[in-house]
């Protein structure tokens, strides 16, 4: 009898300071993981800005670019400097040259935006975007030439084509199987599985 009142006596404090202290403990703990939780709800704000801000000024570039600014007239500059330094190529092959540098300046400006955009989406908090970021990446490339030449059906020393689109758009998927490849080459064996699901 006696030392069951010993044990009554001296048991249940204790049992009540244990869960006291188990109490503080994960009050603690609490306060200790706030901190970093808070942080990665931060972090993937400023990310994402760094992530689409290139594409965005990029896009922004584009859009100037196909107003009066590069237009026919004002990049025949590059026929005076092939003229001096070919001074007796014919009209006929500096036209020639001068068209292909302007389909060049279109394949290489969108080969840019798709590369921007294929880094925006493989690392993007959406599980969607991340993991098709080749054929969304490819579609919003061609969706933004697409506008391209609707915005420069507008301007008066420019036209729009269909075959400028075209062009846009084998430069994108020039860019993106590049990206894909190294990236397929640089991944390990357990990645190449979900990168698979970009052709699927």
């Amino acid at each position: 009898m006696r030392s069951s009142r010993y044990r009554s006596r001296y048991q249940l404090p204790d049992l009540a300071n244990l869960q006291t202290d188990c109490m503080i403990v994960e009050t603690m703990r609490s306060q200790t993981t706030r901190p970093h939780q808070s942080s990665r709800q931060i972090r993937p704000g400023g990310s994402r800005f760094w992530r689409y801000v290139p594409l965005a000024f990029w896009a922004v570039l584009i859009f100037i670019g196909s107003s009066d600014l590069l237009s026919g007239s004002h990049t025949s500059i590059i026929l005076r400097a092939a003229r001096w330094l070919f001074p007796n190529a014919r009209d006929e092959s500096l036209a020639v040259f001068h068209l292909l540098v302007r389909k060049a300046g279109h394949l290489t400006e969108y080969a840019i935006f798709a590369t921007l955009a294929a880094r925006a989406f493989r690392a993007s908090s959406h599980d969607l975007l991340r993991r098709h970021w080749f054929w969304v990446s490819f579609l919003l490339a061609i969706a933004y030439a697409l506008s391209d030449e609707f915005h420069q059906s507008f301007v008066p020393s420019r036209t729009a084509s269909i075959y400028d689109c075209l062009i846009d758009s084998v430069g994108a998927l020039i860019a993106l199987t590049i990206i894909w490849l190294g990236h397929r080459k640089s991944a390990p064996d357990s990645l190449l599985a979900t990168e698979a699901t970009l052709v699927s």
